[in-house]
């Protein structure tokens, strides 16, 4: 009975290790479709995944956003990824404003 609940025992690590595998490769393929120049951000409440150029982050309107969500957030983004605590429309305008400046 000891040798079959130990082999239960490694099955279950197994599963589990192949589930951990899987969701981290899951966030590495979103993660790389990101063009050359652009960064992968998650805005709002949603996260919604918006792909922009990196030299908006040089930008002051930019950088002002990307304080408040080093304040809201600091380094522990729940998404993984860079994520910016506004929302979707105010985004969009700024981005899209930058895009044409």
């Amino acid at each position: 009975m000891k040798m079959s609940n130990k082999i239960m025992g490694i099955a279950h690590a197994k599963e589990k290790l192949q589930r951990t595998l899987s969701e981290k490769l899951k966030l590495v393929a979103a993660t790389t479709d990101v063009p050359k120049g652009h960064i992968a951000i998650y805005v709002g409440k949603s996260h919604k995944r918006f792909v922009i150029p990196i030299s908006h982050l040089n930008h002051p309107l930019f950088r002002d956003l990307l304080n408040w969500a080093e304040e809201e957030f600091g380094f522990d983004h729940p998404t993984g990824g860079l994520t910016i605590p506004c929302s979707e429309d105010y985004f969009i305008n700024l981005t899209s404003s930058l895009s044409c400046s």
